[in-house]
């Protein structure tokens, strides 16, 4: 059997910055991640000066690490993943527990309806069942919705094992027997 192979990884050339406003940055930092982080500093910052204003001497360390972290650790090649940022997975991640997705029914044919839709209460599983019996869990557990179980007729996930296979001229003379052959032979 062939196996394929997906090389765009390895390809993957990112452009660099050495040098930043006359400091020399030595090797290089991505030019991507210095736009993320500045992106996530403009916005991060600028919305604490809005709200709480200057920083201290303490609050400082809550103004500058959080973006410095996010972009640390955001801007390396996910493991799950290894063609995303760890930011992407995240923010996919969020989006899955916030919004959810629209399932594909017959290959997108047809659309879902509402009720085809994994509830929010099931997406987010067991990760906040302690909250919800903690105090001040009462909110969280009317925006997670009823626990409700899977209507009447819905069944768990199908899990697609499709293995494709060519066959040869000589496994379609098997298929299709030799009297086919032969009638096609006749013929001609």
């Amino acid at each position: 059997m062939r196996v394929g192979h997906t090389y765009t990884r390895h390809f993957a050339l990112e452009t660099r910055q050495h040098e930043l406003m006359g400091v020399d940055l030595g090797e290089g930092t991505p030019r991507r991640a210095l736009v993320l982080g500045l992106v996530l500093y403009l916005v991060w910052t600028g919305s604490l000066l809005l709200l709480f204003g200057l920083p201290g001497r303490i609050t400082f360390t809550l103004y500058f690490l959080p973006p410095l972290i996010t972009v640390v650790y955001g801007t390396q090649w996910s493991r799950k993943v290894d063609r995303r940022w760890n930011i992407t997975y995240w923010a996919i991640g969020a989006r899955y527990l916030v919004l959810g997705h629209r399932p594909i029914i017959c290959g997108g044919r047809r659309a879902a309806t509402r009720s085809e839709w994994i509830n929010r209460r099931a997406r987010w599983g067991g990760r906040v069942e302690g909250l919800l019996h903690a105090p001040g869990g009462g909110a969280l557990e009317r925006w997670l919705g009823p626990d409700e179980e899977a209507p009447a007729g819905a069944g768990g996930p199908v899990r697609l094992a499709a293995r494709p296979r060519l066959y040869g001229p000589d496994a379609v003379v098997k298929a299709h027997g030799r009297k086919a052959l032969k009638r096609q032979e006749g013929k001609a």
